[in-house]
Order: C-alpha cells, then sequence, then structure tokens
C-alpha cells in the first residue's frame, strides 16, 4: 500500500529535491527561532514558483545523459516538464557516476547534532490517505491534471467528504490504497518519495491539502487525517539519520558543483541551472 509512494532512487526529481531541501535548512539556520518558520515557508514558496529553474537542471542532466549514450535520455516534454521512467533512470546513472559523497565519522555526526538537535526530535507520523492519477507514457498529462483539479474542488466543497473521499480513491486512484478508499496509515517521511513527504510532513496543518501534489509517480490529492509526535530519540536511534543527513548535503554540493560545470559547457538562456540564483 505504501510502496506506491515510497521511492529510495536518486531521480532528477530527488536531486532537485535534495537541493531545496539543504537551501531551506540553510535559511532556517541563518534567523532566529522565531523567525525560522517564515524563513523555511518563504523558501518552500520561492522553489515551488521557481519551475524555470527545476526544469534547467532536468534538461541539462538528459542532455549530458544523451551525450553520453546513457538509454532512455530523450527530451523532456517542454509543455509539462514531467520526466518519464526511462528519463529517470538516465539521470541516475548518470549521477551514479558523477558524484562521490564523504562518508562522515563518528564525530562529525556528533558535532552535527549538538548543533541541530531540534531537527533530529521525535519522529513525526501521519495518517493521510490520498488519490493517485498516475503519469504514464502516452497519458495527456494537461487534461489529467485539469480532471483532478476538478475533482479536488469538487472533494473541497463536498458536505461528507470523508465518503466522497473514498469513493474518489476506489473510482480514480491507480494505488491500491484506492480498494481502501486511498487511505495510506500511519506512514513516516521515510515511507514516501522526497517531494510526496515535503508536502505532507513538519506541518500543522491537518485536512485536504489545498493544491495537488505532484510526484514522480504523477499527481496527488491528500488530506491529512492526524499527526502524532513520536518519543524522544537516543544517540543510537538518531545517529544513522544524522549521518544520512551530512550525507545528503555532501551529495548536494557534489551535484551543485557538478551542474556548475556543466552549465559553463552548455550554450545559455538566461537560466542558472547549478543551485544559484
Amino acid at each position: 500500500m505504501i510502496a506506491t509512494v515510497r521511492e529510495d532512487r536518486v531521480g532528477p526529481e530527488a536531486a532537485i529535491e535534495a537541493i531545496e531541501a539543504v537551501e531551506a535548512v540553510e535559511a532556517v539556520e541563518a534567523v532566529e527561532a522565531a523567525e525560522a518558520v517564515e524563513a523555511a515557508e518563504a523558501v518552500d514558496d520561492a522553489a515551488a514558483q521557481d519551475e524555470s529553474r527545476r526544469r534547467a537542471i532536468i534538461e541539462l542532466l538528459l542532455d549530458e545523459a544523451s551525450r553520453r549514450g546513457l538509454p532512455g535520455a530523450d527530451g523532456v516534454d517542454r509543455e509539462t516538464g514531467f520526466v518519464s521512467e526511462a528519463q529517470a533512470q538516465a539521470i541516475e546513472a548518470l549521477l551514479d557516476e558523477e558524484l562521490r559523497i564523504v562518508e562522515p565519522d563518528e564525530q562529525a555526526c556528533r558535532r552535527h547534532y549538538a548543533a541541530q538537535a531540534s531537527r533530529f526530535g521525535p519522529v513525526e507520523r501521519v495518517h493521510a490517505r490520498h488519490i493517485l492519477f498516475a503519469v504514464t507514457p502516452g497519458v495527456d498529462v494537461a487534461a489529467l491534471a485539469a480532471y483532478a483539479e476538478q475533482l479536488l474542488l469538487g472533494l473541497r466543497g463536498s458536505s461528507d467528504r470523508t465518503s466522497a473521499f473514498a469513493q474518489a480513491a476506489r473510482r480514480n486512484s491507480n494505488c491500491p490504497s484506492g480498494a481502501q478508499g486511498g487511505d495510506l496509515g500511519w506512514i513516516v517521511s521515510r515511507d514516501c518519495a522526497p517531494e510526496f513527504a515535503r508536502e505532507l510532513f513538519d506541518r500543522p496543518e491537518t485536512g485536504l491539502l489545498p493544491r495537488l501534489v505532484r510526484s514522480r509517480l504523477g499527481l496527488h490529492i491528500v488530506e491529512v487525517l492526524a499527526r502524532e509526535r513520536g518519543d524522544e530519540p537516543t544517540w543510537e536511534e538518531v545517529r544513522e539519520a544524522v549521518a544520512q543527513d551530512l550525507r545528503r548535503r555532501s551529495w548536494v554540493t557534489a551535484l551543485r558543483r557538478y551542474l556548475s560545470e556543466l552549465s559553463a559547457q552548455a550554450p545559455s538562456d538566461g537560466t542558472n541551472a547549478d543551485g544559484s540564483r
């Protein structure tokens, strides 16, 4: 059931999400605690609006993958920006070849944890349900998005959303959870693709999300039914998460450097594709 939103591979969306997530953390670290939420939201809004940057990164990576003859690296759909499964695999293969990360030692992990202890606190669980509109080869994405938007509007205005959502999920969802009315049960962020988790976690709201969530699987209508914070973890429980955060930062640094190198070699259209503005 959760497997349809779980994704451990790199992929173009995960690469971009990693850059934006680290940028959001850096922005929050730069301000006082009272301003942290506003800073994170401002970075999130800016990233959501910068579609041209996202597409520039994907096209740059696909161009290089194509130049190297990696299978599946044909051009991204310029109208919708969606990337096929084969294209995602080509980008993954390219990044696997090019990016090297530094493995953090115990001392580095403890230093990072001491500076960022609040980020590794109790793990949030979310009880959610969704309706997945899968984007597969040959799908008219614009028509699919219009249909999903119309359904979302209908659910927002429904007088009996519980029943209406469950019925809509059974009729429309391409996820096996549709048989259970879209119910994903209780999940944590690591159960989900990064771009899906980003819309669900570390937010106070519950209820129907006001916009469609786009992931590498397609489009989602999502409702958060409840949130729950866990117990304070021990160092042994968070050590791997701390190490993974340091690995991700190292990976993002390597990705930015690589994108900068590719940008320098490619004709410029005025859009920065190295993670900078």
